[in-house]
Order: structure tokens, then C-alpha cells, then sequence
């Protein structure tokens, strides 16, 4: 193993006060390092456009390093020991971060840019997901299969290996969790990649897992670019598995990677366009808010949000008025730290002239509009966008925005609704807004999607599974499908 320099931790003040320890270091083999290549990058504030701290940023090499320590960790007591006891270090990674629930709620506000209430609510979810995680690591079992009196058959769940991580920047804390808490209750160890931009709560959380008594390398983190560090897990032929979740473009070159390597395991969870239908049935004043909810929290950036609003047109105008109305009163965008904001910052400076340039492109396209401007003289703030009365062949209808933008346009009958929700290239989730339990069930069924949400919008439950169909990948995240997704199938048939 290389020899390697300790990196320090620096004393950070987050905007509401708090004050703590965040560690600038790669976190291998349970220590916080420097980059073998010195690399750091800048973290920034998206709200107030200042530096945070400096972040060492790893590279191949650092990868390489990582392998071997969880490689080692693996094929020590880690993957064979009962399964009790590596929940016991999920259950204790829990507890410390319930017990730095503000601390970790304020460092997600601040490094990401959402509302703090937001960020509450995700690190909520990632508590509950360790607990699940815990709670499931002795719960995939195998079979015993009746063939006759001839032979036993038996099959057993095995931890892959070293598996290869890699996680977005709109929702850092969460997507942490997700993706290690299955793989480590399933006896695997983890090489992990946290965005470039949001790194600081994989690190932090890193630092209460080795306080949780965490063997050293079990969980390795390397913040750096997806060309150097997530290139070199998803080529590594000793990583024997890869999880993803991003864009479906970057997804997909990570999939031939892994493939090209060494036929890794691979579970993806990619972008999406997701439709939001509404009968004519609905209490309008109880919809809205679902209408909201789905495409303006965390600023539309999240994979789920519901960007594509159908109405039925008997209802149509009524729920564009309301939209509007609805949002003029009660959505306002601005410090994350302030209660009485809905909305945050955009994550990035990039992101941020993306969604510019998508609502130019609604405006050139003959769109009618509500908002869509830039907002303050610092931080990355965009107005909620209401785009009305499109057409399915714009381009603000067909791609991925990834902000608070949304188009709405109107269906006659449930048919209609169907076909207008399914053309798209995504599957990632949907919702249908209606009183009939009828239409629910028979719409849901319909939908080509991972997720359907009733009367409800961007739901989770940590005990639900949850992932796309189509170009918005494959495997789940959470529910019991997500554990055996980190486990072979191995079969021993013996004759007696």
C-alpha cells in the first residue's frame, strides 16, 4: 500500500451558526488522506457563491489504494461473520447521525442549497434506511428445493465483494445511505464516489462511521471527477459490482465500462420525464399542492419530479389558474436557512445555466409562460417556471430539465392521458390525481414506470423500492429488492 499524508480537518461556521469538523481528506482504510495526485477542488455555497472549504480530490491511483483496503476488508471476518453483527455498526452509524441530526441536516443546506425543512426530511429517510438495512442483514435467505429424495438442494446468498458506488449531487446525504446501507448489511465493502460538488456530508459521515467502530476499509470515500475516480471504479476488473445514479447519459458510457472490465454487476438509477395526470374528478384545492410538491421541491432537481402536468380539459384552465395562484402565494425561493422559503438555490453554477437556457428554449418554442426568472444578485436562485398550453414535440417536454420547470398541457380521455404519459424515452415515476379508486388502479397499471404515486407526489417510504424502466435504468433502491441486487445466487445440489 502507498504511503500517505493525513489531511486536515477544518473548522467550519454554516450559515444558521452551527459549528463543526469537516474532514477535507480521501477517506480510505478508515483515515482521512490527501490525494496521491494533490488535487483538491473548491466546495461552494450555491446560495451565497462562497468557498465552503477545500476538498482533496482523488484520481486513479487513490482508487487503486481503496480496492486493496476494502479488498483486504472483505475477505477478513467483514463478509463471513454473522450477520447480527455488522448491523450493530449500521444501528450505531444511525444513532450518530439522529444524534447530529441539525449538524447533518444544516451541512446537506448548506453545501446543496436546499431548504433546511428539506434536508431534514432526507436525512429523516436515511436514518430510516440504515435502520432497514440493519434490520435485513440476516433476512435474505436461500431455499431448499424439493427435487426428490435423491438429492439436497440448497441455495445461499453471498456477499458480491468489493462493489464501486457512485452518487449525485441533488440529494447527497440520502443517496449516501441509500447505496451503502444494502450493500454493508449484505456483507459487501464499498468503494464510493460522492458528487464533486457535494461531497462534504459523504466525508462527515464517514468520519461517524469510523467512530461507530467501522473495521478499516469497509467504506472508502473518494470525492473527485467522474473522469478520473468514476471512471476508474466502474473500469476496476477487481470491483465486482457498480450502482449509479445520475444522468442517463453518463449512466449509460458507466454501463459499457463495466461491462467492458469485467462484466460487473450493475444497478442504475438515471434521469427522467415524469408525467403527472389529473382527472377532472379532483378537488382542485387538495391537488395543487401535490402539483407543487412534485415538481418544486429541492427546485425540481430530482430525477422523480413530476415536469410533465396533464389535465383533463374539462378541468384545464381551473388547475393552470390555480397553479399560478398557488405558487404566487406560498412558493418563495431564496436562503435555505429562512423557514418561510419552499424553494433553495440551484445546486450548481452549471446546472443553474442549463435551466436558463431550457426556459429560453420554451419561450422560442411558443410556450406560454409564468416566471422563469433569475432571481437575487448572489447564489444560483431561478423563479418557478409554469410553461402552458405545449405541445408533446417541444423540446421542454420531451427532455430532462432538472429544475422548477414544468409543462402542462390537457388529455381528453384516460387513454389519451396513458399515451401522452408513456411517450417518453423515461420511466422513472408517475402520478395520477382522481377520487376513483378505479382510475387509479387501472391508470397505474398502465403507466410505464418503476413508481406511481396516488393523490400524492414524490412520496418515499423506506420500505418501498424504488427505480426506473426504460432509459431511467434498472435495479432499485430501498424495500427488500434492493438487498438481493448486492448478494449472488449460489446453488450446492448434493446426492445422497
Amino acid at each position: 500500500m502507498p504511503e500517505t499524508t493525513p489531511a486536515k480537518s477544518v473548522q467550519i461556521t454554516l450559515p444558521n451558526g452551527l459549528k463543526y469538523e469537516q474532514p477535507t481528506g480521501l477517506f480510505i482504510n478508515n483515515e482521512f488522506i490527501q490525494s496521491q495526485g494533490g488535487e483538491i477542488r473548491e466546495v461552494e455555497n450555491p446560495s451565497t457563491n462562497e468557498k465552503i472549504a477545500d476538498i482533496s480530490a482523488g484520481n486513479e491511483a487513490d482508487v487503486e489504494y481503496a480496492v486493496e483496503a476494502a479488498e483486504k476488508a472483505f475477505y477478513s471476518e467483514w463478509s463471513t461473520q454473522d450477520p447480527k453483527l455488522r448491523a450493530k455498526y449500521l444501528y450505531r452509524l444511525a444513532d450518530l447521525i439522529e444524534e447530529n441530526f441539525d449538524l447533518v441536516s444544516s451541512i446537506e443546506s448548506a453545501d446543496n442549497g436546499k431548504t433546511l425543512a428539506l434536508s431534514q426530511t432526507d436525512v429523516k429517510l436515511a436514518i430510516n434506511c440504515l435502520r432497514d438495512g440493519a434490520s435485513y442483514a440476516d433476512k435474505i435467505d436461500g431455499r431448499v428445493i424439493n427435487s426428490g429424495d435423491t438429492h439436497i438442494n440448497l441455495t445461499f446468498h453471498e456477499p458480491i465483494g468489493v462493489c464501486g458506488q457512485i452518487i449525485p449531487w441533488n440529494f447527497p446525504i440520502m443517496m449516501f445511505i441509500w447505496k451503502i446501507s444494502p450493500a454493508l448489511a449484505m456483507g459487501n465493502t464499498l468503494v464510493l464516489k460522492p458528487a464533486s460538488a457535494t461531497p462534504l456530508n459523504a466525508l462527515f459521515v464517514a468520519s461517524l462511521a469510523k467512530k461507530a467502530g467501522f473495521p478499516p476499509g469497509v467504506l472508502n470515500v473518494i470525492p473527485g471527477s467522474g473522469s478520473k475516480v468514476g471512471s476508474a471504479i466502474a473500469n476496476h476488473k477487481r470491483i465486482r459490482k457498480v450502482a449509479f445514479t445520475g444522468s442517463t447519459e453518463i449512466g449509460r458510457s458507466t454501463a459499457v465500462d463495466a461491462s467492458k472490465s469485467n462484466l460487473k454487476k450493475v444497478t442504475m438509477e438515471l434521469g427522467g420525464k415524469c408525467p403527472h395526470l389529473v382527472f377532472d374528478d379532483v378537488d382542485i384545492e387538495k391537488t395543487v399542492p401535490n402539483l407543487v410538491a412534485g415538481i418544486l421541491e429541492n427546485a425540481g432537481q430530482v430525477c422523480s419530479a413530476g415536469s410533465r402536468i396533464y389535465v383533463q380539459e374539462g378541468i384545464y384552465d381551473k388547475i393552470v389558474e390555480a397553479f399560478r395562484k398557488y405558487v404566487e402565494m406560498n412558493v418563495k425561493v431564496g436562503d435555505p436557512f429562512d423557514d418561510s422559503n419552499f424553494q433553495g438555490a440551484i445546486t450548481n453554477k452549471q446546472q443553474y445555466n442549463t435551466i436558463l437556457e431550457y426556459i429560453k428554449i420554451g419561450k422560442d418554442e411558443g410556450a406560454k409562460i409564468y416566471g422563469g426568472r433569475k432571481l437575487g444578485d448572489k447564489g444560483y436562485f431561478i423563479e418557478p417556471t409554469i410553461f402552458y398550453d405545449v405541445k408533446q414535440n417541444m423540446r421542454i417536454v420531451k427532455e430532462e430539465i432538472f429544475g422548477p420547470v414544468v409543462a402542462i398541457g390537457k388529455f381528453k380521455t384516460l387513454q389519451e392521458a396513458v399515451d401522452l404519459a408513456n411517450d417518453s424515452e423515461y420511466g422513472l415515476a408517475a402520478a395520477v390525481e382522481t377520487s376513483s379508486l378505479s382510475t387509479a388502479l387501472t391508470v397505474s397499471r398502465k403507466l410505464q414506470s418503476g413508481t406511481v404515486w396516488v393523490n400524492t407526489y414524490n412520496d418515499f417510504d423506506s420500505r418501498m423500492p424504488f427505480g426506473g424502466v426504460k432509459q431511467s435504468g434498472y435495479g432499485r433502491e430501498m424495500g427488500k429488492e434492493v438487498y438481493e441486487a448486492y448478494t449472488n445466487v449460489k446453488a450446492i445440489r448434493i446426492k445422497l
